[in-house]
């Protein structure tokens, strides 16, 4: 758990929730709901898959608004057969517009579940089963072990199922308490070692008091996909099923120097006298991957005088109170929340207008770009700081000004 610590989310955890709602003559029926803590960090396409290992002989005998992935072998059952019989079931969220008999409240979304700071609403995926051969009391029941969870790929720990105090539901009027008979909780948290050794996402910068521009650095995502990559100009790159995605979720990237799936490019565009404004794009190189409901998050010192943000929705994120200086951005509903595959349609960008204090504003020595930057909720790796657009030198600016001082005062002196 130590390693899955994220200093800007530290609270962030996905929580998974059983609820023993009734009994049954040989075990009970559970609700159990998933609930995504990230701030964010959501869980794409193609959903989460959530697996465990029964303490004792039990079986599933049905389920609403998920379904297990294998029944396994259910032949000593006769008449009525369970639905999954495996020691240690792996179960899956439901496909969107399944019958209605087979639905749960929050289920059914294909595993997708939004992060915390983006969507609250969209961060729970839930759904019921019907537990046999378990025990039918609290002092006899047994909490499942080694839970599992892939979001969808790796990254996620989950610690053991502990005994919390039951949960209270009010009824649909308001007006009556119920609760649970039996709950306990599972906690799940996300490292990105665990979930890859290479970065996934790298960072560029520019300025417009520079002509140079900062490029991410070669090999930033290691380039074991290099050998398997398409140039963009190519045929291959407009070939018919390129974009279908892989079982096994394997990119095809787009031929770069960083071979980074995506790079997030910051310039800073503008100076005003109050203002100043920054230019934001994202890109994405991979041609296998739709990255839905998107999250961009930046560390910078000047975010907490964030003015306007004008094509992305943005989110302060305040883990530490007294330090104003993350925020979230992410797109906007229906609009650009969809960062298209590899090609034309690949990119996102928006500008940010942020206010100036005149006590620490300043455009030297790299100030003016983010400290981090987190795609995803993976983070970035950015540039040497030693390669950040500088500044040009201050004597050639003022000797350009001596000189035109000079000129203007020549024309002055010839013209009396």
């Amino acid at each position: 758990f130590l390693d899955a610590f994220d200093p800007l989310d530290p609270t962030g955890n996905i929580t998974i929730k059983w609820d023993i709602v009734s009994w049954t003559a040989d075990g009970y029926v559970a609700a159990v709901t998933m609930s995504n803590f990230q701030m964010y960090r959501s869980i794409m396409n193609p959903g989460w898959t959530l697996g465990w290992q029964w303490a004792k002989k039990e079986v599933i005998w049905s389920m609403v608004g998920a379904q297990t992935t294998e029944q396994g072998d259910c032949s000593k059952f006769k008449g009525n057969v369970p639905h999954c019989c495996k020691k240690n079931p792996i179960v899956v969220d439901l496909l969107p517009g399944v019958p209605y008999n087979q639905q749960f409240s929050n289920c059914c979304k294909a595993g997708v579940m939004s992060a915390w700071g983006q969507d609250p609403t969209g961060s729970v995926s839930a759904f019921q089963v019907s537990v046999g051969l378990a025990g039918t009391s609290n002092k006899t029941v047994k909490l499942p072990k080694n839970f599992n969870l892939l979001g969808p790929g790796l990254g996620y720990t989950c610690g053991p199922g502990k005994v919390v105090p039951s949960t209270v539901f009010l009824t649909p009027d308001r007006r009556r308490k119920t609760q649970a008979l039996m709950t306990w909780n599972v906690t799940c948290t996300y490292s990105q070692y665990l979930a890859s050794r290479n970065p996934s996402c790298c960072v560029s910068f520019s300025s417009f008091y520079n002509e140079t521009i900062t490029p991410c650095p070669t090999c930033a995502c290691r380039c074991q996909n290099k050998n398997n990559c398409v140039m963009s100009d190519s045929k291959q790159a407009h070939r018919k099923g390129i974009n279908t995605p892989r079982k096994d979720n394997a990119p095809l990237l787009q031929c770069t120097h960083h071979m980074c799936p995506i790079r997030v490019h910051w310039h800073v565009k503008l100076n005003y006298k109050d203002y100043w404004r920054v230019k934001i794009a994202i890109t994405n190189f991979n041609y296998r991957m739709n990255y839905t409901q998107w999250t961009l998050v930046a560390q910078h010192p000047n975010l907490n005088s964030v003015t306007q943000v004008f094509s992305f929705d943005y989110k302060p994120l305040v883990p530490y109170e007294s330090i104003n200086d993350t925020g979230m951005f992410y797109g906007m509903k229906f609009y650009n929340d969809l960062l298209m595959e590899a090609g034309p349609q690949g990119n996102v960008q928006s500008e940010v207008l942020l206010g100036k204090n005149k006590d620490t504003f300043t455009f030297k020595q790299g100030w003016a770009f983010p400290r981090k930057v987190y795609f995803n909720g993976d983070e970035c790796l950015l540039p040497p700081p030693d390669t950040y657009p500088f500044l040009p030198n201050s004597a050639k600016i003022n000797s350009i000004a001596v000189s035109a001082m000079m000129l203007s005062l020549l024309m002055f002196i010839l013209t009396l």
